[in-house]
């Protein structure tokens, strides 16, 4: 009988539009060859698509009162509260925004979820509901850390020392997009790669969401229910040099028949980490595609602000020699 890993591979790798799933317990399974497969699974997804579908790893219950705390805040503070975190000024660690115009359309909460975990004060239920997603999600980053870095060819705690995770910058945008005969114009978010190792996505209604893939065709993410979606960020494409690529995504309204709500969390290098190629994905025929700077010099090269989380890849690519 084939294992979890085998059946996963042969339902996903089959077509372009389909989104592969990657099972977080098997690539920690005490079976050797389950685990071998779930690692050759992974690193498949990685290179060939550079987003998939996790199962197993946040407990599916942690993430509903995750998204029902997150519906709670948009929904038990008036929007003279929720003004209370409008900008400030470029040191803020909770934004507050709201954007209704032709090439956006959504209310956003943006909040530094990681190393240290800021929060508003209401709902009173907010805080815990959220922040046991995000405690669960630090976790499942640091297992990916580890099996990302196995299908890399390095030790277990590669990427997580060359990102310093321990300390890594998180920021999580919790999003509330109308319905489509409410919205301004047919985008949510206008395309993008975030900036960081990933970004991972909830939400509480499927629709909306649109990856590019390597062939350059919109695929459409529809999240299984007991799944989080792992899209691979710019600081994953610049230390492999490019072989794991960070992809372009948009939010589109045209299929909203009510209000959805998604959490999308950037999981990022500490502030000071300096982020280049790698040395092992650089040599004579792949010479450095990207400039090195630290993540918060990245983050700000845009003149953007940390919370921003703005991507900065097309500047920190070196043109190819004439």
């Amino acid at each position: 009988m084939a294992n979890t890993a085998e059946m996963l591979s042969q339902q996903c790798f089959g077509s372009d539009d389909q989104v592969p799933t990657v099972d977080y317990s098997s690539l920690f399974s005490d079976d050797q060859n389950e685990r071998a497969k779930s690692l050759e699974h992974l690193g498949k997804a990685c290179q060939e698509f550079g987003f998939f579908y996790l199962i197993n790893g946040v407990e599916e219950s942690v993430v509903e009162t995750a998204l029902k705390g997150v519906s709670d805040f948009f929904e038990l503070t008036n929007q003279e509260e929720r003004s209370e975190y409008l900008k400030k000024n470029s040191r803020d660690r909770i934004r507050w925004g709201l954007r209704s115009h032709a090439g956006e359309n959504r209310e956003y909460l943006k909040i530094v979820a990681h190393p240290e975990y800021h929060c508003p004060a209401k709902p009173a239920s907010f805080r815990d509901a959220i922040g046991e997603y995000f405690k669960g999600m630090h976790e499942v980053e640091l297992g990916l850390a580890k099996a990302i870095s196995r299908i890399m060819g390095h030790e277990e705690t590669y990427i997580e020392k060359e990102f310093e995770l321990e300390t890594g910058f998180d920021v999580s945008a919790m999003n509330l997009y109308p319905p489509s005969f409410q919205s301004k114009g047919s985008i949510g978010v206008p395309d993008h790669t975030d900036p960081g190792f990933f970004v991972s996505l909830i939400q509480d209604v499927n629709g909306g969401l649109q990856v590019l893939s390597h062939k350059g065709k919109w695929v459409t993410v529809s999240i299984p229910r007991n799944a989080v979606f792992i899209n691979l960020g710019d600081h994953m494409e610049i230390l492999s040099n490019g072989k794991y690529k960070s992809h372009v995504h948009q939010v589109v309204l045209d299929d909203n028949q009510v209000k959805r709500i998604s959490v999308a969390t950037l999981h990022g290098p500490s502030l000071d980490t300096f982020v280049a190629p790698a040395p092992g994905f650089v040599d004579e025929s792949r010479p450095p595609a990207y400039g090195g700077m630290t993540y918060k010099q990245s983050l700000e090269l845009n003149g953007s602000d940390e919370i921003d989380v703005q991507s900065s890849l097309s500047q920190l690519r070196i043109p190819l020699p004439v």
